[in-house]
């Protein structure tokens, strides 16, 4: 049975992953930070056969202890400081999860394996945000990083260290540069869910409208539990690389809300949705779209879920969960 350490495991792409890795017959550890981690029990009840281990990726001997006790053949670095506005209000706190923390991990496993460093893969949750003010469309492996963000920084920090642990040890480590992916299970502080919700709430008569930023932003969306699958196939691989995992296409905010208010029967959302400048990026990312070529071509990976279902797949689910709540008299949560 192999086994695989995941931190991270608390957001989307870890439940979606410790998900794929379970049906696959894998033994697999999961990383949490702190003893009363208020998500232990969302891992718990919807991952329930994952091992749980006290872990924090600023504290390289926790994570040689994780590694002592999970032995994994495979390790997914998932876990990060995520929220992209939030990286300009601690940039501090963003370089040591999301940018050292990726050194602590490499260094743990390298310390793990010993004279086998190979023996153990490593995956490196890189993303789209390093291209920032992108150098050529679509952005792919080779394209020029120029991060505008402090997250985005932080993760090319990440990106090439893994890249020299690679060259400098012999490690089998691969990053994947996934451009935006979404799920019922994002937080509803990202703009993708933080509308479907929205949607959901005002087509239960539970909210009046809807405050957002930029709408002309355009990103390349994808299906988090599509991008888990990418993840795992780069470690199945002889040799380790980086990879884009995108869909190739762009979608505005806009066209998001557009998709949104459709499937609830709302065909002008425009009274319904407010601009406030104050949630604007104090520097914006160019028009992000990835080439994933590589992806389909060494890894045979494709995605399957089109932009228009994952956003009726997430209204949906949020009006699942709004109705519930409703029930329980929870109803302005």
């Amino acid at each position: 049975m192999p086994r695989a350490l995941v931190t991270g495991i608390t957001g989307q792409d870890g439940l979606y992953l410790a998900e794929l890795l379970l049906d696959k017959g894998y033994e697999v550890y999961g990383l949490i930070r702190g003893q009363n981690n208020p998500k232990t029990d969302l891992v718990r009840r919807t991952v329930p056969g994952v091992r749980l281990l006290t872990g924090d990726l600023t504290d390289l001997s926790s994570l040689i202890r994780a590694m002592a006790v999970a032995d994994p053949d495979e390790v997914y670095n998932l876990g990060a400081i995520s929220f992209v506005a939030y990286s300009w209000e601690n940039a501090h706190l963003t370089t040591e999860v999301t940018g050292k923390g990726v050194l602590n991990m490499l260094e743990a496993v390298r310390l793990h394996g010993g004279d086998d460093v190979s023996g153990v893969r490593f995956y490196q949750a890189s993303s789209s945000e390093m291209f920032g003010r992108v150098q050529e469309v679509p952005q792919r492996e080779t394209t020029l990083l120029w991060p505008r963000s402090p997250y985005g920084v932080a993760k090319v920090y990440g990106h090439y260290m893994t890249i020299n642990y690679r060259e400098s040890y012999g490690m089998h480590a691969s990053s994947g540069i996934l451009f935006n992916h979404e799920s019922p299970r994002r937080g509803v502080e990202f703009v993708t869910r933080k509308v479907s919700r929205a949607v959901a709430r005002i087509a239960l008569g539970l909210q009046d409208g809807l405050v957002l930023g930029n709408l002309d932003a355009r990103r390349d969306w994808g299906f988090a539990g599509d991008y888990v699958e990418a993840m795992w196939r780069m470690l199945q691989q002889p040799e380790a690389d980086d990879y884009v995992v995108a869909t190739g296409h762009t979608h505005s905010i806009r066209e998001l809300l557009d998709v949104a208010f459709a499937h609830v029967g709302v065909d002008d959302w425009s009274g319904l949705v407010r601009h406030d400048a104050a949630l604007l990026r104090p520097a914006e990312v160019d028009v992000l779209v990835g080439d994933a070529s590589k992806a389909r071509e060494v890894l045979g990976w494709t995605p399957r879920v089109r932009f228009e279902e994952l956003v009726t797949m997430m209204v949906d689910a949020d009006l699942t969960e709004q109705k519930e709540r409703a029930g329980r008299g929870g109803g302005d949560g």
